[in-house]
Order: structure tokens, then sequence, then C-alpha cells
């Protein structure tokens, strides 16, 4: 990795830190500390999702226009600003507004920041950034989750003010780090048009991989992010019997998953057909689903239902190791020169729809229809398994399979094709 990649991969460390500050604590926060109630802490987590999905149509364009730097810059300070509003603000207007810039930025950092990697990497090297990326995201949110649940206290505001002031600080000091890395230039929008024809949302929805790999980016957030804190976590209290100890437990395990196996996984993915991994993720994620249903619905003891749930949040873990190489950059090779920015924002605001209509729909299910619930999510993912097949007739060999390419250059460089198979065997 070159020192562009450093920073970037740093960034997305300092910025995953900050949020896990605050995230966990937001509607404690918002009810219980500024005393403004479930229904007003309720809305300032809508406000997150519908600010995302207001401003992710728009970044993607302004990515593309004025290049990933400048747009994470403004996003950063967007949200460093709501941040330290937020741990200042005692009435609910004034809670809404933060949130909404606080999640209008922090919404536009991931497509920059994800185009930053794919204009400082190869297509041999892609893989194993956007697999960095996941896992520092993955260790910035349970520090900064864990530490800050040390330093909050209901009774005393502010301590809630210092994890927001400590939020707006990281945002900062990543703005600091950003402004002196040295980013390629890539191609503007104009002279992307002139190599491929047409630029924009038109352009996007009319490259069928692209539209097939969105709606399986939706269905897998829904089944999967989407239930996390919310369906899956009502299922296991109101059918399972879990504790919230216990709840906290299988969090921990699907984040430990996925740090100690990210990169074993690596080596495997890498030389697997993009589709096939995806396929069976959502094989394993269907026995996750399975699992879930016997740790709800099974007669067994607490202790085999509680082991039973936290197996399902770390088997969620093993597809989550599985898609961070796989679904961002193929997003990256899908996209026509100079128009990543654009089609990371459009897979961005996919995740976005998929993570607010995941918790409305799963909630209510998971909490009082438990058998429904569990079987509707496991035909979910069995629908991944199908679509990701589908997918894989419209991708070309390389862009299913990156490694293609570096064999075919290794062997039209000389060397023995029998060689080149035997080191990808």
């Amino acid at each position: 990795m070159g020192a562009a990649m450093h920073r970037i991969h740093v960034g997305n460390a300092l910025s995953a830190f900050g949020l896990g500050f605050t995230v966990p604590y937001l509607y404690v926060y918002v009810a219980q500390v500024r005393g403004l109630g479930s229904v007003t802490a309720g809305l300032v987590l809508a406000v997150f999702a519908v600010a995302a999905l207001i401003v992710l149509p728009f970044a993607g364009r302004a990515i593309v226009r004025r290049g990933p730097l400048p747009v994470l810059l403004t996003a950063l300070v967007t949200a460093a600003l709501g941040a330290l509003s937020l741990g200042l603000s005692a009435s609910a207007s004034t809670v809404l507004l933060s949130a909404a810039a606080l999640g209008a930025g922090q919404a536009v950092m991931q497509p920059a920041l994800a185009t930053m990697i794919v204009d400082c990497s190869s297509s041999e090297t892609r893989s194993r950034a956007f697999a960095m990326q996941f896992f520092l995201q993955n260790l910035g949110l349970g520090v900064g989750g864990l530490i800050g649940g040390h330093l909050v206290d209901t009774s005393n505001p502010s301590s809630f003010t210092l994890l927001f002031a400590i939020e707006a600080a990281m945002f900062l000091l990543l703005v600091v780090v950003m402004v002196t890395a040295r980013i390629p230039r890539t191609p503007r929008v104009e002279e992307a048009a002139g190599q491929s024809g047409g630029t924009g949302w038109k352009q996007l929805l009319g490259n069928r991989a692209m539209v097939q790999l969105c709606v399986l980016g939706f269905v897998l957030f829904f089944a999967c992010y989407g239930q996390f804190e919310s369906g899956l976590s009502a299922y296991g209290v109101e059918a399972a019997g879990i504790s919230t100890s216990a709840l906290g437990t299988a969090l921990a395990a699907n984040t430990l998953v996925i740090v100690v196996a990210q990169f074993a996984v690596l080596k495997y993915v890498e030389r697997r057909k993009r589709s096939r991994v995806i396929a069976a993720v959502g094989l394993i994620w269907a026995v996750a689903w399975a699992v879930a249903g016997y740790a709800g619905l099974g007669h067994g003891s607490q202790t085999m239902a509680t082991a039973a749930f936290i197996s399902t949040y770390a088997l969620f873990g093993l597809g989550e190791a599985m898609l961070s190489p796989t679904l961002a950059p193929l997003v990256a090779d899908l996209a026509p020169t100079g128009m990543a920015g654009q089609y990371n924002s459009a897979f961005a605001l996919v995740k976005q729809l998929a993570l607010a209509i995941g918790p409305a729909v799963g909630g209510p299910l998971g909490a009082s229809l438990h058998g429904p619930y569990i079987v509707a999510f496991l035909l979910f993912s069995l629908g991944i398994t199908a679509l990701a097949v589908r997918l894989g007739r419209q991708l070309t060999d390389v862009q299913n399979q990156p490694s293609l390419a570096r064999s075919r250059v290794v062997t039209q460089g000389g060397a023995p094709a029998d060689t080149v198979a035997a080191a990808e065997a």
C-alpha cells in the first residue's frame, strides 16, 4: 500500500472510532439524559436514515465532478458540526437538526472514502484494500463503543457532551490527515462521458449488471444488517429468552469473527468467482437463520438457546468477512472510467434504504410472529444465493474473477500455462 492508501485506512478507522463513541448511546441520550422522550429519540434515529437518503443521490454526482477529496472534507466538517451541536442540544428541534447534519455527513463519507480506495488501488489489490477497510471499521466501532460505554453516565449530561466532542474531534483530525494525502487524479465527468457515451443515473440504470447488483445488495443489507439491532435482537429476547448481556456477547462474537477471520477468508475469496462467493454467503446465512430458529423455537435448555443465538451472530460475521472484499470491488469494476463515485453512491443509497426499511419490517415481526420471521428471512437468504447466481451470468469473466486477469498477464509474459494453473490450484 502507498502512503495515500495508508491515510485512507487511518481515515476509515478514525471515523468508525468516532461513530462507535456515540451511536450505541443515542437513544438513551435523547430519551433519558435530555428528557425528550422515546418518540423524539425514535425520530432522531429515523432522521439519520432520511438525511442519508436525501444527500446520497447528489453525493455521487459531486464526487464525479469535483473528486472524492473535496466531497469528503465537506462531509467531515458537516458531521463534526452536527456531532458537536448534538452534544450541546437540549431541545427537540436542535437535536433533530444536529442529527440531520451528522447523518448527512456520515452518509457521504462512505462513497467518498470508497472512491478514494478505488483511485489508489488496482484490480489486483482492490479486494485486499476493501477487506482492510472493513476490518478497521469494525475494529474502530468496537473499540469506540467499548471506551464510550465506560465514559458515559446517564446522571451526568456533560459526560455525553464529552462523547460527542470526541466524535467531532475525530472527524476534524481526519480532515487534517486527508488534506495532506496525495490522491491520484481521476478523470472528470466530461472525460468519462467521452469514453462511455453518457453519464449519471441514466447510464447507471442502463447497466444491467449494476442494477442486478443493487437489487442483490438491498436483499443482503435488509436480511442481515437491517435485522441486527431490531428484528433479530427482539426475536432473541422475546422468543429465546436471551438476556441483554447475552445479546451483547452475541454482538461481540460477530465483531470477533470478522476481526479474526477477515484475512484468512480473503485468501479463499480472491481465488473464487465473486458470484459464487456471494451465493455461498446466502447459504451460510440460511444456516444462521436456521440456528436462530432452534434458539427461539426449539425445546432445548436456556444454555443451548443462548449458545445457538450467539452462533447465529458469529455465522453472520463470517458472511460479512466474505462480502467485504467482494461487493465494493465489484461495484468499482462495473463502473465506467471516472464514474466510480456515482456507482459507489448508488450502492450506498441502496444500503441506506435497506437499513431504513429492515428494522421497520423486522422489529415488529421478530417480536411477535417468531416462526414466520425465521422462515421469511431464511427464504431471503436463499434468495441471495439465487440472485448471486443470476448476477454471475451478467458479469464478464474478469469482473467475476479478477485473478484471471493476473493469470493471463503472467502467461503472456512467458510463464508456462501449467505453472500458472498449479499456482492457482
